[in-house]
């Protein structure tokens, strides 16, 4: 990561980290870097897709931004509140020379940030993020066109139906009969998740789904999913789908009112996808934090699963270096690359929907085919996260818990990439027994390096 760009784009504070003349430069820079190197048509001036979700600065960064793309020459295409993987796919779909979102995803209302995406709208590639950060550190010198050549907005409020229309699609499936009860997290499904459902037959309550610019995000959504357990309970309905303030994650609630996490949503699907033949190459790539359950029900069935590093961009990479066509993460960011080129909470609760429904059965019964195994996480403050691979004793602890363990469970001990803390994490099948194996970890750990 770098000075500006995290693992998910340039985020912060609204109005103080994250400022209108940071996303100012971030427009002349990201259009100048992401347009250079296109092959320029005669008459057609380079576009840029722009998104956003419904925090209350997204129109304060949006200007700034815009005002910054137009400054270089580069048309923009203002699509207003639509998701990121929505903006993803409309970018690559109508060849435009690049998409932006503007949106902190699942963090509180007053954060925001700025994602971009090449023209085949997959993320930027860590070498452009660096050739941005490096023009933010210089004196300005970017081309300033005048007269005719400044750039020009066209407003496409309408776009997101040409992504609603591909996800309709992507299944060849109708819900209906479904009842299934949606928390859009006041975000940038509030409008789109509803229509989409309803057009395919289903029969939907959405919650949540009245975004004032503030409440995106709060006590709702993926990461709070207790009013959707509740909801579904009380309405006795098929299922429950939670997405995030962008919409690039899903949470499924089934119809007992339990929790269907990342994890158990790519082996739902991905043994779909398999019967059916849709599995390309029988793999399924995840990250090493998915539940040790996951690795065992997917090893029973024949499907191969590669592991990566914590991170969709992770995912994705390993994804098209092996030709894989699923992945994600047990957050809920699920990867169907078929369909689009990243996380898409919407394009996810619809494979989800088919599975059910094709299937005849209920979500708590597919869910049940995975054992989830107990899973325990201290996360512990050091000095220096560095070299403690190194380190004779915090080895020998981790050694020792792994032999304890065997094959019934596994140990995952890793850095913070953001943060002086050392993960300590471990699965196994007695909770109580986990705490124990953990927390002896994390006392190595302390001595040793904190």
């Amino acid at each position: 990561m770098g000075k500006y760009f995290g693992t998910d784009g340039v985020r912060g504070v609204a109005n103080r980290e994250l400022t209108p003349e940071l996303a100012y430069q971030l427009g002349r820079i990201g259009a100048y870097v992401l347009t250079k190197h296109i092959e320029p048509t005669p008459g057609k001036r380079p576009s840029v897709l722009v998104g956003r979700d419904t925090r209350l600065s997204g129109e304060m960064l949006e200007s700034a931004l815009i005002a910054g793309m137009l400054s270089i020459g580069v048309d923009v295409a203002r699509l207003g509140v639509v998701s990121t993987p929505g903006v993803a796919y409309l970018t690559q779909e109508g060849s435009a020379s690049a998409g932006v979102i503007i949106s902190a995803s699942h963090n509180p209302f007053e954060d925001n940030g700025i994602k971009f995406f090449g023209a085949d709208g997959f993320k930027l590639s860590d070498e452009m993020e660096e050739e941005i950060e490096s023009l933010l550190e210089q004196e300005d010198q970017l081309p300033r066109p005048v007269g005719a050549d400044i750039g020009r907005v066209e407003n496409r409020p309408k776009a997101y139906q040409t992504y609603l229309d591909h996800l309709r699609e992507a299944i060849q499936t109708d819900l209906c009969g479904m009842d299934i009860v949606v928390d859009c997290s006041n975000g940038a499904a509030s409008k789109l998740a509803p229509i989409l459902l309803r057009d395919l037959g289903a029969d939907v309550t959405a919650l949540h789904a009245d975004p004032d610019g503030l409440n995106i995000n709060v006590d709702s959504g993926s990461t709070h999913p207790e009013r959707l357990q509740q909801e579904v309970i009380q309405r006795q309905a098929h299922l429950g789908l939670a997405f995030d303030g962008d919409a690039d994650r899903l949470i499924a609630v089934d119809e007992l009112g339990e929790i269907v996490d990342g994890d158990q949503i790519l082996y739902i699907c991905g043994s779909f996808m398999r019967e059916m033949d849709e599995l390309k190459g029988d793999t399924i790539v995840t990250t090493v934090m998915s539940n040790i359950g996951f690795f065992k029900a997917t090893e029973a069935l024949g499907i191969q699963s590669e592991k990566t590093k914590v991170g969709d961009r992770y995912v994705m990479e390993a994804m098209r270096k092996g030709g894989f066509n699923l992945g994600g993460e047990q957050s809920g960011h699920i990867i169907f690359l078929d369909h689009n080129t990243t996380g898409d909470g919407m394009l996810t609760a619809l494979q989800l929907c088919r599975v059910v429904k094709e299937k005849g059965t209920t979500l708590h019964l597919l869910a049940e085919e995975m054992q989830k195994y107990p899973q325990v996480l201290v996360n512990v403050p050091v000095k220096e996260k560095n070299g403690w691979e190194k380190n004779s004793a915090i080895q020998g602890k981790i050694g020792e818990v792994e032999h304890a363990l065997g094959t019934d469970g596994r140990v995952l001990v890793r850095p913070s990439g953001t943060e002086p803390l050392i993960r300590v994490m471990a699965e196994g099948p007695d909770a109580n027994q986990l705490d124990e194996f953990v927390n002896g970890i994390a006392d190595v750990i302390r001595v040793e390096l904190a």
